[in-house]
């Protein structure tokens, strides 16, 4: 049997605006972990989410 999987989604959640550092305020990627998505393997997927949440960690401090 052969294992087909279903690739990563996109975090995208369709607030696109993007901060004075190029990073979107609704998924937390930067421009261009958005534009290369779409070229990404899963493991380069889960690095740009593991970046993503500590991006989000660190906007969501107080």
């Amino acid at each position: 049997m052969t294992d087909v999987s279903t690739p990563i989604a996109s975090p995208c959640i369709g607030v696109c605006a993007v901060n004075a550092d190029n990073i979107c305020l609704g998924c937390y990627r930067s421009l261009a972990e958005i534009g290369a998505w779409l070229h990404l393997d899963d493991q380069a997927r889960a690095d740009v989410l593991a970046n993503c949440q500590d991006r989000k960690n660190c906007f969501t401090l107080p």
